[in-house]
């Protein structure tokens, strides 16, 4: 038994529009689209613009023509691409129908719903003989009026509660259903709003008897390309509105008992999640005695620091320090006191620094600190305070602390390496000119000049 990928049933081609934008304009752009709801990106957020919202803002009459940002809507859970359709599970019970599938750099790939979730699923897993009847939630995810009701007395009904349909009967038989689809159709042409909710209702009504089976209702959903099945007893009369999530949800149960009787399978799905626990054991991002960033976390955020600056076209400027005479400190006063310096330093570091710049234990008695935003001349006058700091710290045990620093400038089409090993040679010049020092880098030109002559 397969579990299928989120990225491949997630839809790509994805409506959106960003926060910034104004309400108007993004009304406009799902109505032009035919769609019941719009996603809206703030980043690496994701919220949902839905028919029902649209409801609400009239009814408050919030002005359409300011910015998105000003409306509450609902946020859209996040899943990466490489999961597998189990992972959606946890978001079943959510308000929103929808689950966002972003790749690993948290950038949006697609878009799922339950439709395309129960499109995925293979009814040839599914229970033949377990009857809707046995598990009907009556009334649940659908409320059921009279024909007579007044369209605008449902849709201040719907907005308040947030209903994605109504059924309409009649002696306790559906006659008609309306939607936020119809909604939509409403708005557009601007309907009288005053005439009985009959006359704008969908009809017939599809039905699906009680004593069909959970494939048979998927089965339903798939052709239909329904949200909801409408199910009816032997006289036609109403039993119930069954919505996409309790029909995954039941699904899904079965497969986790199908499990069972695939060993191999559930080995599999065991063995990936002892690799995963291990491999995030081995990548955990702090160091253990100073609680800095590790070496493989840094290498992550300097990636990510880069590209906003070569986007932004900023400056940024690597730093790199080492305690001086370290080894005369362990071997002198022991590996504890040599390991409270460490962290008396790295607090240090952390205290004088600001929340956006990135400092990582390297390895050892060398720390590394990336800054954002700042230009080498600035990083150097910055070094030299946090050299001066040092010196001044007042450790147990210990007579006197230095250390010597290098510093680099980042620049558009570096590499982590190509930074390092400049700051590296500058901080060795440091050690070299009697320590306790800060030295600036060359630039990689005059590097590259002095390699060839």
């Amino acid at each position: 038994m397969i579990f299928p990928k989120v990225g491949s049933i997630a839809t790509t081609s994805v409506i959106s529009i960003d926060i910034n934008s104004k309400i108007s304009d993004a009304i406009k752009k799902m109505f032009s689209n035919d769609h019941r709801n719009i996603l809206v990106t703030d980043g690496n957020v994701f919220r949902i613009m839905r028919v029902t919202d649209i409801l609400n803002m009239k009814s408050r009459d919030v002005d359409m023509e300011s910015s998105l940002k000003n409306v509450e809507l609902s946020l859209v859970p996040i899943v990466n691409k490489e999961r597998t359709v189990l992972h959606t599970l946890e978001y079943l019970n959510c308000e929103v129908e929808y689950i966002c599938v972003v790749d690993d750099d948290g950038e949006l790939y697609g878009l799922i719903s339950h439709t395309d979730i129960v499109s995925s699923i293979d009814p040839d897993t599914l229970m033949d003989n377990f009857c809707l009847l046995d598990f009907l939630k009556l009334g649940k995810r659908a409320k059921w009026i009279s024909k007579e009701l007044k369209t605008a007395e449902l849709l201040c009904d719907m907005a308040k509660k947030s209903f994605e349909s109504v059924i309409i009967v009649e002696d306790l038989k559906p006659i008609g259903i309306f939607t936020t689809k119809d909604v939509i159709r409403v708005i557009e042409r601007n309907e009288d709003l005053s005439k009985p909710i009959i006359t704008y209702m969908s009809s017939p009504v599809d039905t699906i008897g009680k004593d069909c089976s959970v494939k048979e209702a998927l089965e339903f959903l798939k052709k239909k390309h329904y949200k909801r099945v409408v199910v009816v007893d032997d006289e036609g009369k109403m039993s119930g509105v069954i919505s996409q999530k309790e029909l995954i949800a039941t699904t899904y149960s079965r497969w986790a008992l199908l499990t069972k009787e695939y060993q191999k399978e559930l080995d599999d799905i065991n063995t990936d999640l002892v690799n995963k626990n291990i491999k995030y054991k081995e990548m955990a991002s702090r160091d253990q005695l100073t609680n800095l960033y590790n070496r493989h976390k840094f290498l992550k955020l300097f990636q990510s620091s880069h590209r906003t600056m070569v986007e932004r076209e900023n400056e940024m400027s690597l730093v790199m320090v080492d305690i001086d005479n370290f080894k005369n400190i362990n071997d002198t006063h022991g590996h504890n006191v040599g390991d409270s310096v460490i962290v008396k330093i790295s607090q240090l570091l952390v205290e004088k620094l600001r929340n956006i710049d990135i400092v990582c234990r390297w390895g050892g008695e060398e720390f590394v600190i990336l800054l954002p935003a700042v230009n080498i001349d600035d990083a150097v006058m910055l070094a030299e305070k946090l050299r001066s700091s040092i010196e001044k710290l007042e450790i147990e045990d210990v007579a006197n602390v230095t250390a010597s620093f290098g510093v680099s400038c980042v620049q558009a089409d570096d590499d982590i390496h190509n930074v390092v090993n400049r700051a590296d040679i500058a901080l060795y010049s440091a050690k070299a000119s009697g320590r306790n020092c800060v030295e600036k880098a060359s630039s990689r030109a005059a590097l590259e000049e002095s390699f060839h002559n």
